[in-house]
């Protein structure tokens, strides 16, 4: 779907805003049983194949007479850990990590209806408790990450800049002695696009800062809003962890191969734009033989899992964010456990302050509350709440 579409969907519709709570209910729901998977122990790769066999299970209870509307993942479970940035979700021909007590771990998932995408990601330490609480480097980047997703959300309103937030979640980081990750992009979300063309950019270097455009947030528009920081130099770099997560682009090419044309098919039918996991192909070997050429003319792009130096530890939140006429409206996202962290660093300015911690990020209440039925005949809430 083109980003200038003059039949696009937005959420001036109500139909689309219910569609949207739909899925964040969904991946709220899914992400809190995925974290309870996360203990000692477990396989990461289990667990994500437990996530992503939920993501379908839940959409699919959802709209059930309309049998051509589309739903589904909208990105596929993942679990990076410690200093594993983003997108570890390991193929079975590849090395699985068993969790251990006191990781810092990062799940990432996301559903859709119809194409309207709700994403979340969340951290915890393995172990944390009001008895045990979490000290050091591991409760500094914890609490720098909290603190910056909540400004990033107070700011993310119509009539903001995009670079108030990236200049915002830098200030608070630093207050940690922390950085975010460099060139990390939160994007505007549309119908089947996960990657609209409004991004808000974390900690540019120069290069980036020339290149990527300062845009205006506006009413009816949707965020998902991604904070990632860690307590090293914030720079991600490639290991030898081979990609998963691929997604479909609008380029074209003919195709050579016969194994590329029929991966390149089913990857059209199943997924479309949406983000999906080579796991989940029939014949893994067949499918990684399939994308390599697809990706060598650009038809599939990877999401690349990045890496941290060794011994630091990235924190991610992720929220998806309805900007309406009232105010944002956060609908994914879980609450944050502030007492299990006990960091000695804090933010003292005093502006910054204000914005972390003393603004309220829930919208004016509307005047009406009402509840809305669903084409599916579910019942829909039509408040959601907004607070961070």
């Amino acid at each position: 779907m083109a980003d200038k579409d003059e039949n696009e969907k937005t959420i001036a519709e109500d139909l689309v805003v219910t569609k949207y709570k739909m899925a964040g209910d969904i991946v709220n729901r899914v992400l809190k049983q995925v974290l309870g998977k996360c203990v000692v122990g477990a396989s990461v790769r289990e667990i994500c194949i437990y996530g992503d066999e939920l993501l379908v299970e839940e959409t699919s209870k959802v709209f059930k007479r309309e049998k051509d509307l589309k739903k589904g993942i909208a990105f596929p479970t993942c679990i990076s850990v410690n200093n594993c940035i983003c997108h570890f979700s390991p193929l079975h021909s590849e090395p699985d990590y068993l969790i251990k007590d006191e990781d810092v771990v990062k799940v990432d998932l996301g559903a859709h209806v119809d194409g309207f995408i709700a994403v979340v990601a969340h951290t915890i330490v393995l172990g944390a408790s009001e008895n045990k609480k979490v000290t050091g480097r591991k409760a500094d980047v914890m609490m720098a990450a909290h603190y910056a997703s909540q400004a990033a959300l107070r700011l993310l309103k119509a009539g903001e800049e995009t670079y108030n937030i990236t200049d915002t979640v830098q200030k608070v980081a630093e207050a940690y002695n922390c950085k975010p990750i460099e060139g990390m992009l939160s994007h505007q979300l549309k119908q089947f696009k996960i990657d609209g063309e409004k991004t808000i950019i974390q900690n540019p270097s120069d290069a980036q800062k020339k290149e990527h455009e300062k845009f205006e947030f506006a009413t009816y528009e949707v965020y998902a809003m991604d904070v990632l920081i860690s307590s090293g130099e914030g720079v991600g770099r490639e290991m030898d962890t081979r990609v998963s997560i691929y997604k479909k682009t609008d380029e074209t090419y003919q195709l050579k191969l016969r194994a590329s044309r029929m991966f390149y098919s089913e990857v059209t039918h199943k997924y479309g734009t949406m983000p999906f996991n080579l796991r989940n192909f029939e014949d893994e070997k067949k499918a990684r033989l399939g994308v390599n050429e697809c990706v060598n003319h650009k038809l599939i792009e990877p999401f690349q899992v990045l890496y941290e130096k060794q011994n630091e530890f990235v924190v991610q939140f992720k929220f998806t964010v309805l900007l309406m006429p009232n105010g944002p409206h956060r609908i994914t996202g879980l609450p944050f456990e502030a007492e299990l962290y006990q960091s000695d660093l804090a933010v003292s300015d005093p502006q910054l302050k204000t914005i972390t911690q003393n603004t309220s990020a829930k919208p004016k209440a509307n005047k009406k509350k009402k509840k809305k039925v669903g084409k599916a005949g579910e019942d829909v809430v039509g408040e959601v709440e907004g607070e961070a």
